[in-house]
């Protein structure tokens, strides 16, 4: 009997832990470790060959604006060509306002920016069909720097609100397999990237403007679980037409990036108290050396008082 009751007693333990662990599944990107571009599987032998991520939009073509508060507006080209239903889902969210008001809960340096996770932690979220679809994946479309993505929990097939934007780090021609294809090698060589994501992850969009800010984003300080110290907050999303605006595409087409002009800024200051010091120093330095040449002279003339002072009182002594 005892047992029994004992069996039951685990199994009714492993169901609970086995529906929160369901429950709690995180949903994420993988960082990798290794610095080697690899080449891609046989089955997805196309990737990269043809690379459009940065194809233009048309005058009033659907595009997203997000803006993100105290930062300002990150501008996405939307793919629905190459996926049709990673669109449809972000867009649609994004019109009933899904994604207003949350944060990005995990920032790696280096690599991307994720979030809409209503939870916060990484583990919620859910499509407009009210479970997980599968966005798929488009041999056209990399992980290039700008990428905007959905994260997930194993597959395509479990794609649901979390998004990710691409920083990622630019790779040298060596790093390459032989048979990588050109044209994606290419753009992760002169812009960066994460290029072993793909063919595992829907990519849907590419950021054509604020390019500046995701990379001054992914320089804020985190804490446990890559999640930023200070929140991150996605103020709003729209779905707006595009204007004709400028297309910036690549983190070289902004003037100057918010971390150097930041850095910037930081050595001006520091050279411009480096030059106050010098100032105060040398002019510290000159009155030195006036006092030195006052003492010099105060000196010299108590040399010859005490001189004078001195022959007077010896002579009587040697008249002795």
């Amino acid at each position: 009997m005892l047992k029994k009751a004992l069996t039951a007693a685990v199994c009714s333990i492993l169901a609970v832990t086995a529906l929160a662990s369901c429950g709690e599944k995180n949903i994420s990107v993988s960082e990798e470790t290794t610095q080697t571009a690899t080449s891609t599987p046989s089955s997805q032998a196309a990737f990269g060959d043809t690379v459009m991520n940065f194809t233009a939009p048309q005058d009033g073509e659907e595009v997203i604006i997000l803006t993100i508060k105290d930062y300002g507006d990150i501008k996405i080209k939307l793919f629905p060509e190459y996926a049709d239903k990673g669109v449809e889902n972000f867009k649609t969210l994004a019109e009933r306002g899904y994604y207003d008001g949350l944060i990005f809960h995990r920032i790696i340096n280096n690599f991307m920016i994720q979030g809409g996770d209503p939870r916060g932690n990484g583990t919620g979220g859910e499509s407009i069909w009210g479970a997980k679809f599968d966005g798929g994946t488009s041999p056209y479309l990399i992980h290039s720097a700008g990428a905007v993505a959905y994260a997930n929990s194993g597959s395509t097939a479990t794609d649901g609100s979390q998004f990710y934007i691409v920083t990622g780090q630019k790779y040298a021609e060596e790093q390459f397999a032989p048979d990588y294809p050109e044209a994606a090698k290419k753009v992760y060589i002169e812009d960066g990237g994460a290029p072993w994501l793909d063919g595992g992850y829907t990519v849907f969009g590419q950021v054509y403007d604020g390019l500046d800010i995701v990379f001054k984003l992914q320089q804020v300080a985190t804490g446990a679980n890559d999640k930023p110290v200070t929140d991150v907050v996605i103020e709003s999303m729209k779905v707006a037409k595009y204007d004709g605006g400028e297309l910036r595409w690549h983190i070289s087409d902004y003037p100057v990036s918010n971390a150097e002009t930041t850095s910037e800024a930081a050595s001006d200051e520091a050279s411009s108290e480096s030059a106050s010091d010098t100032t105060t120093t040398t002019e510290a330095e000159q009155t030195a050396s006036e006092n030195e040449t006052t003492t010099s002279e105060a000196a010299e003339a108590t040399s010859e008082t005490t001189t004078t002072g001195t022959a007077d009182a010896d002579t009587p002594a040697d008249a002795q």
